[in-house]
C-alpha cells in the first residue's frame, strides 16, 4: 500500500502515526498537492492528501476514512470495542480533526488572498472555535497510559500542528494540554520524527 502525504499535514501524519504504530507497511509519498500530479488527481478527485492507494482495490481518502480502514486491517487494533469508549475514541478525533479544520482556514485565508482582501473576522471567527475545542481539550484530556486509539493520534497530529504553525500563540494557560505529547510519545516513540514538519 502506498500513502500520499505531505510533511505539514496534520491529517497526514494522524494516519502515518497510527499506521507505524499498528505495524502495517505503507510506502509513504510525499506528495506536493499545489502540483496537482495525476497520481493524487486520478486517486482522489478532490486533490487532497492524505490518500491510501491499494494495488488493485480502490483507493481510500479522507483521513477518518483511511483511519477505519487501519483499524479493519488490524482486527479492531485502533479503537476501543467497548461502544461507550469507542464512541468517545471518535468524538475525540472529530474534535481534534474541527479544530484542525479551523487552523487551516486560518491559514488558507492569510496564504491565499492578498493582504488587503484579507477577512479579519473570518479569522476571529475560526480562532473562536478553536479556543473553545481546546479549553474543552484542556479539562478533559483522554486517558493515556496503556493502549492507543484513533484520537490519540489525531490528538498528536493537532497539537503537532499547532506547534508548527500557532507555536506560542496556544499553549498558555494549558498546561495538562501542553504536556500531554510527553505521555503520547513514551507509548509511541516516534512521535517526534512523524509530527507535522515544515
Amino acid at each position: 500500500m502506498k500513502l500520499l502525504y505531505s510533511p505539514a499535514s496534520p491529517y497526514s501524519a494522524k494516519c502515518r502515526m497510527a499506521a507505524r504504530h499498528l505495524g502495517i507497511a505503507v510506502e509513504e509519498v510525499r506528495t506536493d498537492t499545489g502540483a496537482e500530479p495525476a497520481e493524487l488527481v486520478d486517486n482522489n478527485p478532490l486533490g487532497k492528501i492524505p490518500v491510501l492507494i491499494r494495488e488493485g482495490d480502490a483507493p481510500i481518502y479522507d483521513s477518518v476514512a483511511i483511519m477505519h480502514f487501519l483499524d479493519r486491517e488490524s482486527d479492531g487494533a485502533l479503537y476501543p470495542k467497548k461502544p461507550e469508549k469507542r464512541t468517545d475514541a471518535e468524538v475525540l478525533e472529530a474534535l481534534c480533526d474541527g479544530i484542525t479544520d479551523c487552523l487551516l482556514a486560518i491559514i488558507y485565508e492569510r496564504r491565499f488572498r492578498p493582504e488587503e482582501k484579507i477577512h479579519q473576522d473570518w479569522i476571529d471567527k475560526q480562532w473562536k472555535k478553536v479556543v473553545r475545542g481546546l479549553d474543552h481539550l484542556e479539562k478533559n484530556l483522554p486517558k493515556t497510559e496503556k493502549k492507543l486509539h484513533g484520537g490519540h493520534f489525531a490528538l498528536a497530529a493537532l497539537i503537532g500542528y499547532l506547534d508548527l504553525r500557532f507555536a506560542g500563540q496556544w499553549a498558555e494557560g494549558r498546561p495538562n494540554l501542553a504536556a500531554w505529547p510527553e505521555k503520547f510519545s513514551a507509548l509511541f516513540p516516534d512521535h517526534a520524527s512523524m509530527k507535522p514538519a515544515a
